[in-house]
């Protein structure tokens, strides 16, 4: 209701403002604007397939905290409580884990965050740019975006330049395009020229393309260490997590063995009891 008599109250002032000035009013669909940018349509599948591999990472997770919880209330009767508190310590870790993951991906400086402004800005920028470009030549005083929080009670067609925003975008790229096509001819024909440079500009060249490879390969090794390093640790975790769980087993195990033998020393005195009670009985009568 606000935003409605806020719009109301606009309409009325452009309206006079019509009258006194001839101001221009024109509005955009940016919904239809991104559907129709190729550039969005990719960006956002990649930004979606990121998304579902992140939330499929977590649900893992979570699943596997589950399995924690369900395997110490089963088994919580036979463990000593040494084992127990082991137990929920590690639940406890593993839920930690889980938030700063979640945190990681979807926080407010997340993953999602970064990614999208990756993907997504540099596209709604273009957008951007193209309507203050039309708004400028068409001198424009106002420009509204139609699914905006101030609703359009009404829109004529005639002042929707979503197409010619759409249209901008295509000849902005075009001019990019052939700028690069041009920057690419310009390489060759440098390429070209440099056959006719000395032997002591050639060499210099050849150098510099040396120096410049061997940087690239000495930061290529670093991440590779830097990844070799990452796994190690996480193999490092991963088997004292296993050396962990196979004490716990065998310790669990080994309770279990003497819970047995107490079991069955307890029906052997039983039964014994019971033989010593009937010899007894029988001597009586």
């Amino acid at each position: 209701m606000k935003n409605l008599f806020l719009f109301i109250v606009l309409l009325f002032t452009v309206s006079t403002s019509w009258s006194q000035r001839g101001q221009i009013i024109a509005y955009i669909d940016m919904e239809y604007i991104l559907e129709n940018v190729p550039e969005y349509i990719q960006a956002q599948n990649t930004l979606d397939a990121k998304v579902a591999k992140w939330r499929k990472n977590l649900d893992e997770q979570a699943r596997f905290i589950e399995v924690l919880k369900s395997d110490l209330a089963n088994e919580k009767a036979i463990l000593t409580k040494d084992l127990i508190e082991e137990k929920e310590e590690e639940i406890t870790i593993k839920q930690e884990e889980l938030r700063r993951l979640e945190s990681l991906y979807f926080g407010p400086d997340g993953d999602l965050f970064l990614v999208r402004k990756q993907l997504v800005k540099p596209i709604q920028d273009q957008v951007y740019n193209a309507i203050q470009s039309i708004a400028a030549r068409k001198k424009y005083d106002f420009v509204f975006e139609k699914s905006s929080d101030l609703v359009m009670l009404y829109s004529n067609k005639k002042y929707d330049i979503s197409d010619l925003v759409l249209s901008t975008i295509d000849r902005t790229r075009l001019i990019g395009e052939k700028k690069e096509a041009q920057e690419e001819r310009r390489k060759q024909n440098n390429s070209a020229s440099t056959k006719e440079l000395s032997e002591e500009q050639k060499e210099l060249i050849a150098k510099k393309t040396a120096d410049k490879e061997a940087q690239i390969e000495e930061s290529k090794n670093r991440q590779i260490e830097a990844v070799k390093k990452k796994v190690a640790a996480q193999e490092a975790k991963k088997k004292e997590l296993e050396d962990k769980k196979k004490a716990r087993l065998k310790q669990r195990e080994e309770q279990r063995k003497i819970l047995r033998e107490k079991r069955a020393a307890a029906q052997k005195k039983k039964e014994e009891e019971q033989k010593k009670k009937e010899k007894k009985q029988e001597e009586d009568n």
